[in-house]
């Protein structure tokens, strides 16, 4: 082999060495970034505060360390019920909460979490991530100088714990419940008088009888939270939360600042989040119910004349709203037909399944 082959052959071997190293070179010059999460749940609640924690580590996998984001927990910078408006003002810049917590700025914010008597999980999944929902809810989120994507999802909840035995209708009256979001708006109109409080509020509140009832999430949580001890009737399914989708809020400024990569590992980070708090939920739910249960829990449905009220007066809002805010209306008039398409398809195929699995496996 002649020299000048060999040296043709070096200088290919360098090129390509150059190339493959380009963009590791290139990830060197991004910006070294500390961030702060505000999160809206507490500690002890391991998935909805987890949630953050692993949407933070990811982000930071895949940036090779360069962005890093830590978590607090609510109540450690702001109050939970208060970490939009710290992301609003740029004094931290996201937060992992709930859109329908702050349905008082805008009812619209409902529809980012679920809507009575809505989608279900697998439903707003599809909606938001292909049909247009993380687009539309940031016209609206944009407005309160945020950028707001999905980061997290419970799957369908429970309808919450109460102190007193539900017969009928005339139960609801008077009722001093901690409901949040629309649903809340529902109970009103039924003579219930709903409250909002943050997650590490709730049992005080409960146990000294300031309010009547409580709904947060599902089993796995709601036995963390000790609510049994204190509440002995244990109601489903919650109408008003057929899904609970958490939510990343950016600051607008910080957001458009960002790198593109590093906007795109947020993007990444959160949805791999979501999938990780869904699967932990449903892998977890079922033996927290069965040890409630199994402790004295009285596990009830809603009787029917109440859930029929409830449906009649969540329709009768979300026309309301519909006719009233055009910034309802016009995420509305998009989700509303997603909503009964799926629906139709989901009961000939997700619901024929679930009914036939179940009505076989009772045979065994």
């Amino acid at each position: 082999m002649n020299r000048r082959h060999l040296l043709g052959q070096a200088a290919t071997a360098s090129a390509a060495s150059a190339a493959l190293a380009a963009p590791a070179f290139a990830q060197t010059n991004q910006p070294t970034l500390r961030w702060r999460l505000t999160s809206s749940y507490p500690k002890s609640l391991d998935t909805l505060y987890g949630g953050g924690e692993v949407f933070s580590r990811i982000v930071s996998e895949l940036t090779d360390d360069r962005f890093k984001i830590q978590v607090f927990s609510a109540g450690e910078l702001v109050p939970g019920l208060q970490a939009l408006d710290a992301v609003q003002s740029g004094s931290v810049e996201c937060t992992h909460t709930a859109s329908f917590f702050y349905t008082g700025k805008n009812d619209a914010f409902a529809l980012g979490t679920g809507m009575p008597f809505g989608m279900n999980t697998r439903q707003h999944h599809a909606w938001m991530y292909e049909g247009g929902g993380i687009d539309l809810m940031n016209e609206l989120y944009n407005k309160f100088n945020v950028h707001g994507l999905p980061l997290g999802q419970t799957g369908a909840q429970m309808g919450g714990w109460f102190r007193r035995e539900l017969r009928g209708l005339e139960d609801v009256n008077g009722l001093k419940m901690r409901i949040a979001g629309l649903a809340g708006q529902v109970m009103q109109r039924l003579g219930g008088v709903p409250q909002q409080l943050a997650g590490g509020d709730l049992y005080p509140a409960l146990e000294r009888g300031t309010i009547d009832a409580v709904e947060w999430a599902g089993p796995y949580d709601d036995e963390r939270l000790g609510f049994h001890r204190v509440a002995p009737y244990y109601y489903y399914p919650a109408w008003w939360e057929g899904t609970a989708m958490t939510h990343l809020f950016v600051n607008k400024d910080k957001w458009n600042e960002l790198p593109k990569s590093y906007q795109a590992a947020i993007r990444t980070a959160a949805s791999e989040a979501t999938q990780w708090m869904v699967a932990r939920y449903d892998t977890r739910n079922p033996a927290a119910l069965r040890r409630l249960v199994a402790a004295g829990t009285q596990l009830r449905p809603f009787p029917r004349p109440i859930t029929e009220a409830c449906y009649r007066e969540a329709m009768a809002l979300e026309g309301e709203l519909a006719a009233r805010n055009p910034d309802f209306k016009k995420i509305h008039d998009q989700w509303a037909p997603m909503r009964d398409d799926m629906r139709q398809w989901f009961r000939v195929a997700e619901l024929g399944f679930d009914n036939l699995v179940s009505s076989l496996g009772q045979r065994r």
